[in-house]
């Protein structure tokens, strides 16, 4: 399994984060891992295909909202919470708070 690239929340720019939060899936994803901790690629609950599912996990992943790490023959996928609290504080916290 080829290693992800996972950017230097440092360097993450707040409106490539809103932007990555600004879908409804994204949202169901970030909402499913702030709840598990952490969740298996094949154990979302999203209404989409896996390969769209693929994509919008990119999306958070490149905006610095999660960390994948393989996990056997899996990828465990993870909020990066405290680093984007560090980063921009109160943003998730809050956007977690406000949606369903």
């Amino acid at each position: 399994m080829r290693a992800l690239h996972h950017p230097d929340v440092s360097t993450v720019a707040l409106p490539s984060v809103l932007n990555a939060l600004a879908d409804e899936v994204r949202l169901m994803v970030v909402r499913q891992l702030a709840e598990a901790g952490g969740v298996v690629c094949g154990q979302f609950d999203v209404p989409v295909s896996m390969s769209t599912l693929s994509h919008h996990l990119k999306v958070l992943r490149e905006a610095g909202i999660l960390r994948v790490t393989p996990q056997g023959s899996f990828r465990r996928h993870e909020l990066r919470l405290p680093e984007m609290e560090a980063r921009f504080p109160g943003v998730l916290t809050s956007i977690l708070q406000a949606t369903p």
